[in-house]
């Protein structure tokens, strides 16, 4: 069985080791500094000897579709091209990077953000169709802001073009691979998903349809950028609330579907997540952000992006309560990789409440688990995302450690799942921790070397 120190290749391209960097949002934007935010934010995980560096979600048009403020475009080759400094300093590490690319649709800012929409007036949402009610009742309630553009066939294949000219980009900036915004409430999911998707064109009408953008991605891809690997992830909306409330909605059996089908399109791995039908807790399980909702250098950030301290009250209420439904679950992505896997024969990445050496020996298999196939692994790559904002230089500790299951502390991720990392991102804010205790207790693991990757 794999190993966390094994290689692994995807569509060609060989990764030194099977621990990634899941994407996180960078806040680099595109100004003069852009280049230098990146490298400050992904080079460290390639010193500390992780794999495969993900880079967070890249929109790919120059107007719109940014789902938090700070997100990059990589629409300008001009731009793209500057990236490449990037590249080169990830692979002087040994390390592989990809690209997220992403829209975001009717999760972009200007449904949610009340500054940016007072900034944007004439920007519109791009949508799959029509939004669902439940969208267009918070958008009476005042809570968000809908102003939707309905795709035409015609523009849902711009669309794609778009996804394909940034890829080509890519690629020629140094880039080893693509990987897709395929969740989260990107415009990906809502072609994929019933809640969101009633066209009635090639685009929609039947699950086979509702795939059909992910195959015009694909081929646009393969035409301008060549045999570059290319994934996505693959959401499943189960925690979605039930009906009545949602009852049209992406089950278990229809990711894994969705999962057999993009191999048989042509594409070279796939990440399962478990994942709402709208931007909540779902996708960052864990505590309640205390210390980031009182935050008093934030306040008046926290204002202008939700319109008032009423509506940040009501938004930090819902933050709370959905804290508690979606209490932190360990590899909370564990059975549908499991079942995925056992349909494809494409790497499997998982990710989603992964903290500690012995769960990712575990999940590759090279430890028993406890599943009823203890002896069948439930992905080929193992990836993290908000642990990073902890320890930057992660990879060294968790590659150091060994394989077998090694039970001492320095193999678990210092990372609380408390989200004080993520609530401040809504107002443009870097993705960092802020939980002093974690602070501290990596401070005492620099001091002791750990971030050291051996052979230095």
């Amino acid at each position: 069985m794999a190993t966390l120190e094994d290689p692994i290749e995807i569509g060609g391209v060989t990764i030194p080791n099977r621990l990634y960097r899941a994407p996180l949002l960078e806040c680099a934007g595109n100004g003069p500094d852009a280049v230098d935010v990146l490298i400050d934010d992904l080079e460290p995980a390639a010193e500390s000897g992780v794999g495969l560096i993900c880079q967070g979600a890249t929109i790919v048009r120059g107007d719109g579709g940014c789902a938090a403020p700070g997100m990059t475009r990589v629409h300008d080759p001009d731009f793209v091209k500057r990236l490449s400094r990037l590249t080169e300093r990830i692979h002087d590490h040994g390390s592989r990077i990809f690209v997220q690319l992403e829209h975001g649709g009717l999760r972009s800012m200007e449904t949610w953000h009340a500054e940016y929409r007072r900034e944007h007036p004439d920007l519109e949402q791009l949508a799959v169709s029509r939004p669902p009610w439940q969208l267009r009742l918070l958008d009476r309630l005042g809570f968000l802001s809908y102003d939707p553009h309905v795709l035409s066939t015609d523009e849902v294949y711009d669309l794609a073009a778009d996804f394909g000219r940034a890829a080509a980009s890519a690629v020629d900036a140094g880039y080893d691979g693509i990987h897709l915004a395929g969740a989260n409430m990107g415009i990906v999911q809502q072609f994929l998903s019933p809640f969101y998707n009633q066209r009635d064109d090639e685009f929609g009408g039947s699950p086979e349809a509702r795939l059909e953008f992910l195959a015009v991605v694909h081929d646009e891809i393969r035409e301008r950028a060549g045999d570059v690997p290319l994934m996505t992830k693959v959401p499943a909306e189960t925690p979605t609330p039930p009906a009545p409330v949602v009852r049209r909605k992406l089950s278990l059996e229809d990711g894994i579907e969705i999962a057999r089908r993009l191999e048989k399109i042509g594409y070279d791995a796939v990440v399962p997540v478990q994942t709402s039908v709208v931007w909540d807790m779902s996708i960052v399980r864990g505590a309640y952000p205390e210390r980031a909702w009182t935050n008093e250098g934030l306040q008046a950030e926290y204002d202008a992006a939700f319109g008032g301290a009423t509506r940040k009250r009501l938004v930090s209420l819902a933050n709370r309560i959905q804290s508690l439904q979606y209490d932190f679950e360990p590899t909370w992505n564990e059975e549908f990789c499991r079942r995925v896997r056992e349909r494809v024969s494409i790497p499997v990445l998982a990710e989603g409440g992964i903290r500690e050496r012995e769960e990712m020996d575990q999940l590759l298999g090279s430890v028993n688990n406890e599943s009823d196939n203890p002896d069948t692994p439930v992905c080929d790559m193992v990836g993290m995302a908000r642990p990073f904002y902890a320890e930057p230089r992660l990879g060294a500790r968790l590659l150091e450690s060994g394989t077998g299951g090694n039970k001492n502390e320095r193999t678990r991720v210092l990372c609380e799942s408390c989200n004080n990392c993520t609530v401040p991102q809504v107002t443009g804010a870097p993705g960092i921790c802020r939980t002093p205790d974690v602070l501290r207790a990596r401070g005492e693991l620099e001091r002791e070397g750990a971030y050291e990757r051996p052979e230095s």
